[in-house]
C-alpha cells in the first residue's frame, strides 16, 4: 500500500461520499439535469452514475495513469452490475448493508487499482479503454431517459429490495 498517497486515499473517500449524496440528488431536485447524474430509480444499471461520475472526476482531477484508470473503472462498473444483478435478482437479495459493501468495493476497484496496475500495455491500449469510458458514460446518459426492458434497467423498489436491514 505504500503506493498510495495520502492524496489519493483522501480522493477514494471524498469520491464515496459523492456517490453516496448523488444517491438523494434526483429526489431532492428532480428535474432533467440531476437526471443525467443521478439514479432516477432503484435499478441496478441506475445504481452505475453513483460510481462512474464520482470515478471520473476523481480521475480526471488525479490525472494519472489513464489507461490503468479506464481500465479500472470498467472493471468495477461491470462487477458491481454483475454481483447486484446475481445477488438481487438471481438470490433475491435485499440487504442494505451488501449494496454498500459493493458500492465501496467497486469505488476501491476504480481508484486504488490503477495504483497496482504496471507495465506497457495500459499505454498501448489507452486509447481504446478511454473509448470505452466515454461510451459507458454516453449510455448511462441515454438509457436514463430511454432504458430497454431487462432487469438490468427495471426499479427493483417495488420488490423490497434496498429497504429491508436484515443485517
Amino acid at each position: 500500500m505504500s503506493r498510495l498517497s495520502r492524496s489519493v486515499l483522501l480522493a477514494f473517500a471524498a469520491a464515496v461520499v459523492a456517490g453516496s449524496c448523488l444517491h438523494f440528488l434526483h429526489a431532492l431536485l428532480p428535474c432533467p439535469v440531476t437526471a443525467l447524474f443521478a439514479p432516477v430509480s432503484e435499478s441496478l444499471w441506475e445504481h452505475g452514475k453513483l460510481l462512474y461520475w464520482p470515478c471520473l472526476v476523481t480521475g480526471l482531477l488525479l490525472r494519472d495513469r489513464p489507461g490503468p484508470r479506464a481500465f479500472s473503472l470498467l472493471l468495477a462498473a461491470a462487477v458491481m452490475l454483475a454481483a447486484g444483478y446475481g445477488y438481487h435478482i438471481c438470490l433475491g437479495g435485499e440487504s442494505l448493508l451488501f449494496d454498500i459493501v459493493l458500492y465501496v468495493l467497486s469505488m476501491a476497484v476504480s481508484l486504488l487499482l490503477p495504483y497496482f496496475l504496471d507495465g506497457p500495455v495500459w499505454e498501448k491500449g489507452q486509447g481504446l479503454l478511454l473509448l470505452l469510458v466515454l461510451a459507458l458514460g454516453a449510455v448511462l446518459l441515454v438509457f436514463t431517459f430511454l432504458p430497454p426492458s431487462g432487469l438490468l434497467f427495471t426499479d427493483l423498489s417495488g420488490a423490497n429490495t434496498w429497504s429491508t436491514y436484515p443485517y
